[in-house]
């Protein structure tokens, strides 16, 4: 299992994910037609070139669900009942096809969940950088999480 029980999480600890991803133009388009988004800012390179950032945008929900998917492994693979929600989800900076995403996950609160006893609350904040250390997502999210058994 390469998850962590919801007893081996602790307050402050600090994740910082091994594994990156350089994001594709194909990703973007794909996953803005997956998702009905046909926000010309994603797929339009004539539209996006007349703007400010000059070239199309990677989708921010795609960017949020990758940033999560980059701590995985090492949180919550196998071991999570349930995502909560996310909190406090910010795109401080653009993402934009060729660029390189890793993630850094702090634990922000650990609490035993009062309707189940075999399962217990992890909320965590994952940070999700580009290739020059710029911050590119943050959120808090907050996970139902399997204690070891017994």
């Amino acid at each position: 299992m390469a998850g962590k029980w919801f007893e081996e999480f602790e307050v402050g600890q600090v994740f910082r994910h091994e594994i990156r991803k350089t994001v594709l133009e194909y990703e973007n388009m794909l996953f803005s037609s997956l998702t009905y988004n046909p926000a010309q800012i994603h797929i339009d390179h004539d539209y996006a070139s007349k703007t400010e950032f000059g070239r199309p945008l990677m989708n921010s929900v795609f960017t949020l669900g990758l940033v999560i998917g980059l701590s995985i492994q090492d949180t919550t693979l196998g071991t999570t009942v349930a995502n909560l929600g996310m909190h406090e989800t910010t795109f401080p900076r653009p993402v934009f096809s060729g660029d390189t995403i890793r993630t850094e996950t702090t634990v922000l609160e650990v609490r035993e969940s009062k309707s189940r006893p075999n399962q217990g609350i992890v909320k965590m904040e994952h940070v999700g950088y580009n290739q020059n250390d710029e911050v590119v997502c943050r959120t808090s999210r907050s996970a139902l999480m399997l204690k070891r058994p017994a």
